[in-house]
């Protein structure tokens, strides 16, 4: 399937388990490639905004890494469960909703029905990217396992993928992140 007129000339999938570095890795390469190249798409943007629009809560403090986010997190994951269950693309056809830019980073990619959906709207353009981190690097960024989040598909979802087209390892190496990061913005500038 060739792209959409006027959609996107590359997609690419982050997943990544919580604390793997998901954001600090597309924040890199949109610094690098341009806002003007290369948005940043977060699936969990709509899911938070929807979330708190319908329980009264403050949208803008469920975007950052807080307490306060930490508070409602297990609750937010069961909600956007029962609403992905009833409609699999509701939040990926609301995170591109008038997205100009021709390369999308989806930074928060957790689900098959994610990865499904976005193949099926924009095929050869997309592809998959999987940062990994050991549980290490992870705890040194403030990772701490909790029972109902780290074990749940908003976590594990995609560990049995297969083949990533990508794998960003991000185990605190600046060096060896710059060396992938460099691959893959060479991948990005052979597209546009």
């Amino acid at each position: 399937m060739a792209p959409l007129e006027g959609g996107p000339r590359l997609v690419l999938l982050f997943s990544g388990k919580r604390k793997s570095g998901k954001d600090y890795v597309t924040e890199a390469l949109q610094s690098r490639l341009g806002g003007d190249v290369c948005a940043i798409l977060r699936l969990s943007g709509p899911l938070k905004e929807q979330y708190a629009q319908e329980h009264g809560l403050n949208f803008q403090r469920l975007l950052d890494a807080s307490t306060y986010k930490e508070t409602y997190r297990r609750n937010m994951i069961v909600w956007g469960e029962e609403k992905r269950q009833a409609d699999p693309g509701f939040f990926c056809r609301k995170v591109v909703e008038g997205v100009s830019q021709p390369v999308w980073l989806v930074s928060d990619t957790r689900r098959m029905s994610d990865i499904q959906w976005f193949r099926e709207a924009y095929g050869a353009v997309t592809q998959t990217v999987r940062v990994v981190a050991s549980e290490q690097s992870r705890q040194q960024r403030g990772w701490v396992f909790t029972p109902g989040v780290d074990d749940g598909e908003s976590e594990c979802g995609l560990d049995n993928f297969g083949d990533f087209d990508w794998v960003i390892e991000n185990h605190g190496d600046p060096q060896r992140l710059e060396e992938q990061l460099e691959n893959l913005i060479e991948c990005v500038r052979s597209r546009l």
